[in-house]
């Protein structure tokens, strides 16, 4: 699946792959020389640790480069009154009588559990150009689905809190 990216996730991106090939990579390597030094390495639990925190390494910065090399890059302006990218958004649930607030962010900094929503989620999809005052219908599937209001609307902008996905 080709993500969808803006610049400071690309950026972010880079800066990972970069620290974890020159500060990790080398830690690692070391962590794993220095364990090999014990001896027997069948039973060398430090050993298997340290090898493991290695491949686990390689695993991210290659799952990160060829997440760059697909990636398909997306702007994150939006116009005056309207949904866009790292925008928060003040919805009201008809169905529930509540009032929630989200900030719609790129799939790889998606948290719903701290309130981030990514554009290719249901709500994400169903708000992204709509203005303040709408009813929104979200579709969860064929059969299923539920309307939202946009209360407000807020240009917040990305913060450096948010970080990238793990996997």
């Amino acid at each position: 699946m080709r993500e969808q990216l803006t610049r400071s996730d690309v950026r972010r991106i880079e800066e990972e792959i970069e620290y974890r090939k020159l500060v990790v990579r080398k830690e690692a390597i070391e962590a794993v020389k220095e364990a090999r030094a014990h001896g027997d390495l069948s039973e060398n639990f430090e050993y298997h640790a340290a090898k493991k925190d290695k491949n686990q390494n390689e695993s991210r910065i290659r799952y990160l480069e060829r997440m760059l090399k697909t990636a398909v890059i997306v702007s994150d302006e939006s116009k005056e009154n309207e949904v866009g990218l790292n925008n928060t958004v003040t919805v009201y649930f008809e169905d529930d009588d509540e009032t929630e607030e989200y900030r719609l962010v790129t799939s790889v900094r998606g948290s719903s559990l701290k309130g981030l929503i990514s554009i290719e989620s249901p709500m994400g999809k169903a708000l992204l150009g709509h203005k303040k005052g709408d009813r929104v219908y979200v579709k969860i599937n064929n059969s299923a689905g539920y309307y939202v209001v946009i209360k407000s609307i807020e240009k917040t902008g990305e913060s450096e809190e948010d970080s990238i996905r793990k996997y």
